[in-house]
């Protein structure tokens, strides 16, 4: 169910506003037919919400086509004109450069790009936001950027590294296969970070953009040798803080008129 303002909202003449096929309809419909209550107190706080899920998964489907590598943390590789790579693998903004030029290069320039899944789901996350916020903003919000994993990542996106159950899985949502029974040899494959597509799809870096059941086969393969415990996909989410996001948005848009 969703609330505006703790009142009942009219999800059909939401999903007017939207394509007939797209994501953000199948978002309301998810959201209205919840025996959850997803309250908003304004109708723009959700609208923010659905177009920022709208952009994950647009950026997913990008740098799944930009030649980005799948690299162990010890052989990452960036463009050292927006980069510097640190010891440990993750990358740098380099204080010369923009950070919406730095993210934009990645999705222009992958193939000069390796690392593993998580760094590409923060990524993701980055470019969904310069999209939303566009340049001048998104540069103020990060004006420093390092990609990583979960420790590194930006106080406004802390939330997208932290996995908690969820009554409702959504469209932009990361979600998590685990491997628990992984080859020692290939620990990279203990599991992937994936964006939830809708309609059982995923994309997950390194693997691509499959249903849940191959996304588990290609796991699979990677177990120790009579390995009896199969991959699965964890019923948690790491979402970031769309309200808080939103607000910014809105109080920004306010300031500029």
């Amino acid at each position: 169910m969703i609330t505006i303002s703790g009142k009942s909202a009219d999800t059909n003449a939401i999903k007017q506003g939207y394509p007939e096929n797209g994501i953000e309809r199948e978002i309301v419909d998810i959201l209205s037919s919840s025996q959850k209550k997803y309250d908003y107190e304004l109708l723009d706080q959700l609208k923010f919400e659905l177009g920022l899920r709208n952009e994950i998964v647009k950026a997913s489907d990008e740098l799944y086509n930009s030649g980005l590598e799948f690299q162990i943390f010890r052989k990452s590789t960036c463009n050292p004109e927006f980069w510097n790579r640190s010891d440990d693998g993750g990358f740098e903004l380099r204080k010369d450069v923009k950070a919406s030029d730095a993210i934009r290069d990645i999705f222009t320039n992958g193939s000069l790009y390796g690392t593993e899944c998580a760094t590409a789901m923060i990524i993701i996350y980055y470019k969904a936001l310069l999209e939303i916020f566009h340049d001048e903003r998104f540069n103020k919000l990060f004006p420093e950027v390092r990609l990583m994993n979960w420790h590194s990542i930006d106080r406004l996106l802390e939330d997208v590294g932290l996995m908690k159950k969820a009554e409702d899985y959504l469209p932009g949502d990361r979600r998590y296969f685990a491997n628990p029974d992984v080859n020692s040899l290939t620990p990279e494959w203990q599991g992937e970070n994936v964006i939830d597509f809708g309609n059982g799809t995923y994309y997950g870096h390194g693997i691509g953009e499959y249903k849940a059941d191959v996304i588990i086969d290609d796991l699979n393969k990677n177990r120790e040798e009579g390995a009896e415990k199969t991959a699965y996909l964890m019923d948690r989410a790491g979402r970031p803080d769309f309200k808080n996001l939103a607000n910014i948005y809105l109080k920004s848009a306010l300031a500029q008129g």
